[in-house]
């Protein structure tokens, strides 16, 4: 019983770890590519669109829940006697919280809601200085989040590993 409960959550989180890692994944290797091509008056009005509606209940449970369902899931595995998948749900949860969720809430949202607040110039100098000051470091915390988004999601699936494997004697 206490294993399937582990496995539920453990699977939750995999899928979980896995939306947000492809979210920031396809910002990394498409998105942001894309406006730094674009004339910049488009690259910042986009942003500013994308950023506005990223806000839904879509993509809520990824971002938000996906720390809590990974130490649940840890938690869970620990009840059901499997340190090994407890400590891989549990360091993936952590390091998804840490370098995730507090990271995007301290870095990217922050740089997001400035690029909201400006109008766009028509002068697409003026536009180029803005857009050049705001996707070099975006991007840098973007891959950040990224890669550790990435190393949740190995965490879930070796969880999910260690949860199948018989217990050693």
């Amino acid at each position: 019983m206490r294993t399937t409960a582990a496995q539920g959550l453990g699977f939750a989180g995999l899928m979980l770890s896995g939306a947000i890692f492809g979210f920031f994944y396809a910002w990394v290797c498409s998105t942001m590519w894309g406006l730094d091509a674009a004339d910049p008056r488009v690259a910042i009005a986009a942003m500013q669109a994308m950023n506005a509606s990223v806000r839904n209940a879509v993509f809520a449970p990824a971002f938000f829940g996906t720390p809590f369902v990974l130490l649940a899931a840890g938690a869970a595995a620990w009840l059901a006697s499997k340190p090994g998948a407890a400590l891989a749900f549990g360091l993936g949860g952590l390091a998804y919280l840490a370098g995730g969720l507090f990271l995007t809430m301290a870095v990217n949202v922050p740089m997001n809601e400035a690029l909201a607040q400006l109008a766009i110039p028509a002068n697409v100098d003026e536009a180029s200085a803005i857009w050049q000051g705001y996707s070099p470091r975006w991007q840098l915390f973007n891959t950040l989040r990224t890669v550790v988004s990435a190393g949740a999601l190995a965490a879930a699936g070796l969880g999910l590993f260690l949860l199948g494997r018989p217990a050693r004697r």
